[in-house]
Order: structure tokens, then C-alpha cells, then sequence
């Protein structure tokens, strides 16, 4: 079996967005890709996480060719794709439909640098992509060109894609994307948010390159 640990991964992550919150029913698509074999595995079209098996995992090239799997893919393995061409590095893609920074992908509003938790995405806000049909090279395009040099993009009237260098970093990217969205939200109910300055933000960045062990 091509990519075991991957495949699991996928298992795992994807009931995770589900009790977590981030997707509901069987929206949403995961990734992992390997730079050495240029194989992506990718969870399958239309299959209940908790229902989904390793076996069920399909693995492909980035031009669509299905290289071990008998399902059929993510609708969207070729912005799966697309972001793996255009980012190097990344290595794992989550692709949610989480209430608040989907609620925000139904303005067409980017979600601001309101917390530190996001400070690490590449760009100073997550910026939303305009709305096009899903599952359409057109919305690969587009994603990936609105996303620019940010680590996530909101997807018009659709969801949320977080990239990493894992398929670990990206959930925690798309979890803290999420947590974000929601304050936020809840901000704006009362006021008008505080976004951290130019000097904060560097600051904060800075500051994240000793966090941690």
C-alpha cells in the first residue's frame, strides 16, 4: 500500500475536523503530498470520515492521474494540486467548511490580524478568494493566485484552505484560522476590533522564532 502513514493520517485528521467542528457531514477535503515520489494522497469524494478507511485514501500524480486507489477522488484534488505546484514546502493541505471564517468567506471579507495565534500565515490577513463553482480548474486557479504568499485563503461562499509543511501544521493552521474568525465576529458584535500594528505584528514574529522546545 502506497503511502500507509499518510493514508492514516488523513483517517485520523479527517474525523478530527469533525469533532472539532471545523466540517460538517463530508464537506471538506485532505492532503498529504510526498516531494520524493511527487504522489498525493488525498481523501475520497462523498464518504463519511468516520466512515473513511486507509484503503479508501486515493493516491495520485498532480496532473490527475490516479496512481493506487478505487475510489474517486476529492472534488477538489486539482486546488489540492494547484497549491502543491505553487507552494514549495507544503506538504499537507485541510480544506474546511468551519462556521466562522466560512461566514466570512460568505462576505467576501479576508479575516484580519486580530490575534497572535495567526501572526505566522506569510501575509498580514487571510484574504478570500472570489466565488466561483466547486471543483472547477477555474477555482484552483483563483485560489491559489488569491492566497499569494499567505499559508491559507478563504474560498467565496465556500470554506477555508490552510497549507503546511505537514498535514499536522496545516489542521493547527486551520484550527487557529478558525478561533480567529470567531473573535473577530464576536469583536465586530460590540465594536470596531483592535488589528495589531505593523510594529506588534513584527515584534510577535519575532518573538515566535524562540517559542516552543
Amino acid at each position: 500500500m502506497l503511502m500507509k502513514d499518510a493514508r492514516d493520517q488523513i483517517v485520523e485528521y479527517g474525523k478530527e475536523m469533525l469533532r472539532s467542528g471545523l466540517t460538517r457531514g463530508t464537506s471538506g477535503n485532505l492532503s498529504v503530498y510526498d516531494p520524493a515520489t511527487g504522489y498525493m494522497a488525498i481523501s475520497p469524494s462523498g464518504i463519511g470520515y468516520f466512515e473513511t478507511k486507509p484503503e479508501d485514501i486515493v493516491i495520485m500524480t498532480l496532473d490527475g492521474t490516479i496512481v493506487e486507489g478505487n475510489r474517486k477522488p476529492s472534488s477538489e484534488a486539482g486546488m489540492h494540486a494547484g497549491f502543491y505546484r505553487k507552494k514549495p514546502g507544503t506538504c499537507g493541505i485541510v480544506h474546511t467548511h468551519s462556521v466562522f471564517a466560512t461566514t466570512f468567506a460568505c462576505l467576501l471579507r479576508p479575516i484580519d490580524m486580530i490575534h497572535f495565534c495567526i501572526c505566522n500565515i506569510g501575509a498580514d490577513k487571510v484574504p478570500c478568494a472570489p466565488s466561483v463553482t466547486f471543483g472547477t480548474p477555474e477555482l484552483a486557479d483563483i485560489a491559489v493566485q488569491a492566497a499569494g504568499t499567505c499559508k491559507a485563503v478563504l474560498l467565496g461562499n465556500h470554506g477555508l484552505v490552510a497549507c503546511g509543511s505537514s498535514l499536522d501544521e496545516a489542521f493547527l493552521l486551520a484550527d487557529n484560522i478558525e478561533f480567529a474568525a470567531e473573535l473577530q465576529w464576536r469583536a465586530e458584535c460590540i465594536g470596531k476590533p483592535n488589528i495589531m500594528s505593523d510594529e506588534l505584528l513584527a515584534s510577535t514574529r519575532e518573538r515566535f522564532k524562540s517559542y516552543g522546545q
